[in-house]
């Protein structure tokens, strides 16, 4: 059973839920665009079987604040401070598209605080033709601005976070999604390529494989954070 809390970080107040035996390794999951931390319930007792799980809402996110103030570098640093506020020195990480995103700039800023990095369907940051995307008509349970901040970082990343992925020292796990993902895989590829302990795994279902195909990420990825076997390649 989760316990909702909520933590205050770099001024905000940073929602999460939390699930597992205490006194097992931390593990941090952090979301995609437009979701929040209910998006990994269809995977997430099968990661609590061996891990204690932190999963985060980002700001401007379901129950997190919303400040008006977006950028990946700042939810980056808000789950450095999440982390120094729970006493927490070193996490396995996994991040679905723009949480993975936020997982890797912090294991290039912080390489001492990821033990390990799963990414779920993430490219390397290169640029992109410009999207504007339209509002949807009603409540939403995000800030529509921190869609628009966040979607022209996607589009013109920093030159930097492409070089800084050699940095990264934590052992990687890329799964990528296949042809049915939105996500060029080429660029998938391409992540794992620059970070040097890495592997590439793909299941092709998409690009939401953990709700997709919630045993095969598991699996792969339990195996991977468990150091038990090595996924297919």
């Amino acid at each position: 059973m989760a316990d909702h809390q909520r933590v205050v970080v770099n001024g905000i107040r940073l929602a999460y839920r939390v699930y597992g035996p205490a006194d097992a390794p931390p593990l941090v999951l952090l979301h995609a665009l437009g979701e929040d931390s209910t998006d990994w319930n269809g995977v997430i007792d099968a990661f609590a079987a061996h891990r204690r799980v932190y999963a985060l809402d980002l700001r401007g996110h379901g129950r997190s604040d919303w400040p008006g103030e977006y950028g990946l570098e700042l939810m980056r640093d808000d789950v450095l401070a999440f982390l120094d506020t729970l006493s927490l020195a070193q996490v396995d990480v996994i991040g679905h598209s723009m949480g993975g995103m936020v997982a890797y700039l912090l294991a290039e800023e912080h390489p001492g605080r990821v033990n390990r990095l799963a990414l779920e369907d993430i490219g390397a940051p290169m640029p992109r033709e410009r999207r504007v995307p339209a509002r949807p008509d009603g409540p939403l349970p995000y800030d529509w601005a921190m869609v628009t901040a966040i979607r022209a970082q996607i589009d013109d990343p920093d030159p930097v976070w492409l070089a800084r992925l050699q940095e990264i020292t934590a052992p990687t796990l890329v799964v990528g999604g296949g042809p049915a993902s939105p996500m060029p895989q080429e660029r998938v590829a391409e992540l794992a390529r620059r970070i040097r302990d890495s592997r590439h795994v793909t299941i092709p279902a998409g690009h939401l494989i953990h709700q997709a195909e919630p045993e095969a990420f598991t699996r792969a990825v339990l195996a991977f954070l468990l150091g038990t076997e090595d996924p297919p390649r």
